[in-house]
């Protein structure tokens, strides 16, 4: 199965690629790929370093000192309180403690929007994009591990490193505060070792279930003590560290966590389980733990293709994510228009493709929340099951309701208190339309079937009926109201969670 050729690569194809490596596309956006052809629109979106970010994040977007440790000084004044029973200087402690909790839950909250306002106008879809697929598989939760400016902290290694290596990814989440917090490795010593950390490298991180022993786990965990942090940057306590010989994967000698990361990098299995999880996620959902006889023959042969590309460029992402970008595959009826898509995709993929306001962000967050998506909130170490987990009535309902909210300002009970302001004006989403007709865009049947096309990747002709039925009852005309009206219609179609 080889790479999909430019006469293939039409409107359709455009679309599916817009959607899959980012969150959709404008119909002028989906035009102008389609009329590259599929190397050039692929290389140019996962080249984004080429692409300038207006508002690059620095170390100093977000407050580092809320969380931070007590001093020297602040340690011998608690002892001393806990020695004296000073219970006012004890209870100063827990009140300065509990409002640096507040504080922090707060700038989570802060950083929440933030990602979001990245995800919804970033020049870079498949960065965010990626942040996203590396926060689901590095899944890190603020719930447990309580500071915000390590979640930001992780946030951005995802960003800066996102189609880069995935072997540096490694080295670098080993080193990362919060993983090491939320696997609790800040606190395994010789003697003492914590396998959590062990355990996910192998198990979700690099090789997949059934590709290690319960002995490479408990020697990893040897390998990884001394494994800190202090304040915000990573710590290795040689005093800590468990320097005698181990045997993890195959391989022996005084190994540390570098050491364990590389016995990890040199199995198969690990350019064979991330080829798979980034299939998944980009293509369609497979059994990640699936014998390679029970896959699709189309998912075998791509994820082989992929498998080729990471290990000829020892980890490279860019290189393998081409691959399967550029695969005859990734365009097949199978995979086209067949991934439910996630809140995050749903909510940020209706912004950037229909042009709606982005209203308020905390409402969107809330909805996110009540459909199973809250950022920085995975469910588990192993992230988001996805797929069909997205969809069951509760969270059907809710979608429909932000889809409304995002078209019109409507929420469940009243208006957006700026509804009146930030109006949504669909009539620049027939341009083309008008383009391709060499006029305006007026024919209800043409204009449903684009639109159809636009939103859902195809038009039925019992869709088609639907929605120039609509335009038909409102004297066929193609205005802001009844485009808005079509677009409530379609968005609550089945077919809307797709893509």
């Amino acid at each position: 199965m080889g790479h999909i050729s430019d006469i293939d690569f039409g409107y359709a194809e455009a679309r599916h690629l817009l959607w899959r490596a980012g969150f959709g596309g404008t119909p002028k956006q989906i035009q102008t790929l389609a009329s590259w052809g599929p190397e050039k629109s692929v290389d140019y979106l996962l080249t984004y370093d080429q692409v300038t970010d207006p508002k690059p994040p620095t170390p100093t977007t977000f407050d580092p000192n809320i969380m931070r440790p007590p001093t020297r000084e602040e340690r011998q004044q608690y002892r001393r309180a806990q020695q004296l029973r000073d219970e006012n200087t004890l209870a100063r402690f827990r009140l300065r403690r509990q409002d640096s909790q507040r504080s922090d839950r707060q700038q989570l909250r802060e950083i929440q929007k933030w990602w979001l306002a990245r995800l919804i106008d970033t020049p870079r879809p498949v960065q965010e994009t990626l942040t996203r697929f590396w926060h689901g598989h590095f899944a890190t939760s603020y719930r447990t591990i309580e500071n915000s400016y390590h979640i930001y902290q992780q946030n951005q290694l995802f960003r800066t490193r996102a189609a880069g290596n995935f072997a540096d990814m490694m080295f670098q989440i080993i080193r990362d505060p919060a993983m090491l917090a939320y696997l609790d490795n800040d606190n395994s010593k010789k003697g003492s070792p914590n396998e959590n950390l062990a355990r996910e490298l192998m198990e979700l991180f690099g090789l997949g279930v059934g590709n290690y022993s319960e002995r490479d786990i408990k020697e990893g965990a040897r390998a990884l003590t001394g494994y800190t942090f202090d304040d915000d940057r990573f710590v290795f306590r040689a005093e800590d560290h468990d320097g005698g010989n181990k045997r993890i994967l195959g391989q022996s000698g005084p190994m540390d966590g570098d050491d364990f990361v590389k016995a990890i990098l040199a199995q198969r299995n690990c350019s064979t389980f991330i080829c798979r999880k980034l299939y998944r996620f980009f293509a369609e959902d497979i059994d990640i733990e699936a014998s390679t006889r029970d896959l699709p023959d189309g998912a075998y042969k791509t994820i082989r293709a992929m498998q080729r590309a990471m290990l000829a460029t020892k980890y490279e992402i860019k290189p393998t994510l081409r691959e399967l970008f550029l695969s005859e595959h990734f365009y097949s009826p199978q995979v086209m228009a067949g991934q439910i898509k996630s809140p995050v995709m749903l909510g940020v993929g209706a912004v950037r493709s229909l042009n709606t306001p982005v209203r308020d962000l905390s409402i969107m967050l809330d909805a996110f929340d009540l459909m199973g998506q809250s950022l920085f909130f995975p469910p588990s170490v192993a992230g988001w099951d996805g797929g069909r987990s997205w969809i069951n009535t509760s969270t059907l309902f809710v979608r429909q309701n932000l889809l409304a909210y995002l078209l019109t300002g409507k929420k469940p009970h009243g208006y957006d208190a700026l509804a009146d302001q930030e109006t949504f004006d669909p009539t620049g989403l027939v341009d083309e339309l008008g383009k391709a007709l060499s006029g305006a865009a007026t024919d209800p049947v043409s204009v449903s079937s684009y639109l159809l096309q636009f939103t859902l990747g195809r038009a039925s002709n019992t869709n088609v009926e639907t929605i120039a039925a609509f335009l038909n009852q409102h004297g066929g005309r193609v205005t802001r109201e009844t485009l808005t009206g079509a677009l409530l219609l379609i968005s609550a179609m089945p077919e809307y969670q797709l893509c």
